[in-house]
């Protein structure tokens, strides 16, 4: 008997997002329709200005589409209150920005153990969780440290293990690799190709960067707003 196909992680249906620019309407994504299904590691690339990053904020629950559907693990955001949407952000997905976004006054330990201790997660499980993450990352022995005691890659590590930790529905990573040198860079990406090869964590990258493509086993080109390209690669 076949199995059913799993429901996706993320969903956008019929999308449309616009913002006001002076007079005139800018329409950063135009009716546009994604499905990511859990396990998935998948690239979002095209122009910039093409509205990859707006599509992340929509999937991450930042922003609310002008018109159109997002939904995670079924469940449609749009039918979700202020505190609901807080609470699926904390618990269903895991950000990875840019600029790492890491609490400066806390060390590499408590910034990723940030959001279990936001759940309320018990704390001997919470310290296991969090020193088995920082293994993964390749940041063993490195919880005690600030971020300004960090390199820019190790800082990124951190953000991983971070976003990870809740063992999120979806892990959702903006220019990962644009901060750091190229070798750190393929050393972020041989970590996060692990983590959703042993672990089962779905990315989604918005990039510009031709290594993450390299690596990426979907890749979903956007331009105008709209689905150009949307191949997975065997």
């Amino acid at each position: 008997m076949h199995a059913p196909d799993p429901a996706p992680s993320v969903e956008t249906r019929n999308v449309t997002k616009s913002y006001r620019q002076g007079s005139h309407e800018v329409r950063a994504l135009d009716n546009l329709s994604v499905s990511i299904y859990p396990g998935e590691f998948t690239a979002i690339c095209g122009p910039s200005g093409s509205g990859k990053t707006t599509l992340l904020n929509l999937m991450g629950a930042l922003d609310k589409p002008t018109s159109g559907h997002v939904l995670i693990d079924g469940q449609d955001l749009g039918e979700l209150g202020r505190r609901e949407l807080s609470r699926i952000r904390r618990d269903r997905i895991g950000f990875v920005f840019q600029a790492y976004n890491l609490i400066p006054v806390l060390t590499a330990f408590e910034n990723a153990e940030m959001v279990l201790r936001l759940q309320g997660t018990d704390p001997h499980k919470r310290r296991e969780q969090v020193l088995q993450i920082l293994s993964d990352v390749g940041l063993e022995g490195l919880g005690d440290r600030r971020p300004d005691q960090l390199s820019g890659g190790q800082q990124q590590r951190v953000a991983i293990a971070r976003a990870i930790a809740s063992n999120p529905a979806v892990v959702l990573a903006d220019e990962p690799t644009a901060n750091v040198d190229s070798e750190n860079a393929d050393r972020l990406l041989e970590i996060m190709e692990k983590l959703n090869r042993d672990r089962g964590e779905t990315f989604i990258f918005s990039t510009h960067d031709p290594r993450v493509l390299e690596r990426a086993r979907r890749i979903i080109r956007i331009v105008d707003g709209r689905v150009e390209d949307d191949h997975t690669i065997s």
